[in-house]
């Protein structure tokens, strides 16, 4: 096994992606900070997502961006900055809301509305969607119908792992066809170890976990599946000195705040280790999935 990524380098390709939303989005504040008072909070979202931007150009990578329709609305010269860098605009629904807390009436009207926002700021196509917090489960299959219609080809919202927030433990670990094969779902990146899926696709993962594991994780991806990797981070994970809200629970305090002071050079090195580009040129254009 090589010690860092460039072994995989000449083979296969992993996408890069953000969630581009602020640090008081996250569902884990859900009961501590009401959607009415967002606007109350310091935004850091677009200052963060600059540094995210001039990081990639700092090594020659693009990325796709899944960016909540919220944020676009308030800072459109972000979205029109991360199109004109040449990275893929992907939508992340309007305001983060869990596909499993919405009707499917009221999921359309959400991701038609933001899909048309980041089209017409990106002056892009718009093919992807996340779900916050990858919450299409079981009982949710009907969203993947919904993307399709809505004219998303792919979909990035499920983790097949056990996770008391999310997660289809038993969903295919790679990329698969769904809503009568209109539309790719691209699960985030795992491990099979002791017969369980761990996750090493980013997010908290990569900050609770040293990165000698995202590494050796990626590494394995890459030449034992001979599959490509994805990786997610959010802008607020590289922003150490980001308001911290009252009341909030100690679990969601460990969740959320665990080695923030860490992420951005751990980024550095993953950056280097390992080649990276958008989930649309890795997925679509080369004919991934199965």
């Amino acid at each position: 096994m090589a010690a860092g990524g460039k072994e995989a380098d000449a083979r296969v390709v992993n996408a890069m992606t953000v969630d581009v939303e602020d640090y008081f989005q996250v569902s884990a504040f859900e009961t501590t900070v009401a959607r009415d008072e967002w606007d109350r909070y310091p935004h850091r979202v677009a200052d963060n997502t600059e540094r995210i931007l001039e990081l990639f150009a700092q090594h020659g990578v693009k990325g796709t961006f899944f960016t909540l329709g919220w944020v676009a609305e308030r800072f459109p010269q972000l979205v029109e900055r991360i199109a004109t860098e040449g990275h893929e605009v992907a939508s992340h629904g309007w305001q983060h809301t869990r596909v499993n807390t919405q009707t499917p009436a009221q999921f359309s009207e959400d991701i038609a509305r933001t899909r048309q926002v980041l089209m017409d700021l990106s002056g892009q196509p718009v093919l992807g969607y996340r779900a916050a917090s990858y919450s299409i489960g079981r009982s949710e299959s009907w969203a993947w119908d919904a993307l399709a219609d809505a004219g998303h080809t792919y979909s990035s919202s499920i983790v097949p792992i056990r996770h008391d927030l999310y997660g289809i433990p038993d969903a295919p670990r790679f990329s698969f066809r769904t809503a009568q094969d209109r539309l790719l779902e691209i699960p985030i990146t795992t491990v099979p170890l002791g017969g369980r899926n761990i996750n090493c696709g980013g997010g908290g993962w990569f900050r609770l976990f040293p990165y000698s594991f995202s590494r050796w994780a990626i590494n394995r991806v890459n030449q034992s599946d001979a599959e490509p990797a994805i990786f997610y981070f959010h802008p607020w994970e590289i922003d150490p000195d980001q308001p911290r809200p009252d009341g909030l629970s100690a679990k969601a305090r460990f969740r959320h705040y665990l080695n923030l002071n860490r992420t951005y050079a751990r980024l550095q090195h993953l950056l280097r280790d390992f080649s990276w580009g958008r989930m649309d040129q890795i997925f679509l254009e080369q004919g991934g999935g199965q």
